[in-house]
């Protein structure tokens, strides 16, 4: 009787063992089934385009502008045309030549105008006033200009319809010609400078003989006035003429040696059109 008590007990106290297990491995699984599982993520929505919003043309995206800036006219740069020892000739200075040589007296600037030759003479023309830096003495002065300037009115003869001899008169020609009295008052300088130097240098020194005067006036003078059919003068009567002619040869000759020699010893580039400045 004993014996099957103490079996008895140990059958409930194995199945009350089982019992604990089961319970700790179904309640779990019970509680597990029972939750309230979590949200899932929401599937973003795609709606189904209409038929107006299939067929109307892409979105353009415009960028914002910024404001117009008014437009800038360019500047025209003056052009270099020559280059005597690093002074430079612009092309300005080339029309201020062809506008110069119409004021200058009878003689001095015959014929057609020619920009080829008035480059030639603005380059002779600095390389002279190149010189006439280096020598010691003053100079020809603004005041010595002004006074040869008003002999000069009087030579012009388109001057005489503005009436030159009033000052009002001649500012009126000079603006018409691109000038004022001050600029050309400069240049006129510049020219008795020049003319100064040639004369010292050049001139002074020359001795023109009378068998040169007769040689002239057999051999040039009298066939020209054969030509013409015109009675020759004596040449008593024009020997002064014959040696200022040969007295300005013999100054060109000179002058366009030494010239030749001062371009040997200097730098002097004359660009054409198209060529830039080295």
């Amino acid at each position: 009787m004993m014996r099957r008590a103490i079996q008895l007990g140990r059958r409930w106290t194995l199945s009350r063992g089982m019992l604990l297990v089961v319970v700790l491995l179904v309640l779990p699984l019970a509680r597990a089934q029972n939750a309230t599982p979590p949200p899932m993520p929401a599937t973003p929505t795609v709606s189904t385009p209409s038929i107006a919003q299939s067929q109307s043309p892409a979105t353009k995206v415009v960028l914002p502008t910024l404001p117009k800036m008014p437009p800038v006219e360019g500047v025209e740069v003056d052009r270099v045309v020559a280059i005597v020892n690093s002074e430079l000739i612009l092309d300005s200075d080339v029309d201020r030549e062809r506008r110069f040589a119409a004021l200058l007296p009878y003689g001095e600037a015959s014929g057609p105008y020619s920009r080829d030759e008035a480059i030639e003479r603005l380059v002779n023309r600095d390389l002279i006033l190149q010189q006439v830096q280096l020598q010691p003495g003053n100079g020809v002065t603004q005041e010595a200009a002004s006074e040869d300037l008003d002999a000069l009115r009087k030579t012009i003869p388109t001057c005489k319809e503005y009436h030159c001899e009033t000052q009002t008169g001649w500012d009126k020609f000079l603006a018409t010609e691109g000038f004022t009295e001050e600029s050309l008052t400069s240049l006129w300088r510049q020219r008795m400078e020049v003319l100064a130097f040639i004369e010292l240098r050049f001139r002074l020194g020359i001795k023109i003989t009378p068998e040169e005067i007769r040689a002239y006036y057999t051999k040039t003078m009298l066939p020209q006035y054969a030509a013409q059919h015109v009675a020759p003068p004596p040449v008593r009567t024009i020997e002064n003429r014959i040696q200022e002619v040969l007295l300005q040869q013999r100054v060109s000759k000179l002058l366009d040696d030494w010239l030749q020699s001062l371009r040997a010893q200097g730098n002097v580039v004359v660009l054409h059109p198209g060529e830039e400045a080295p």
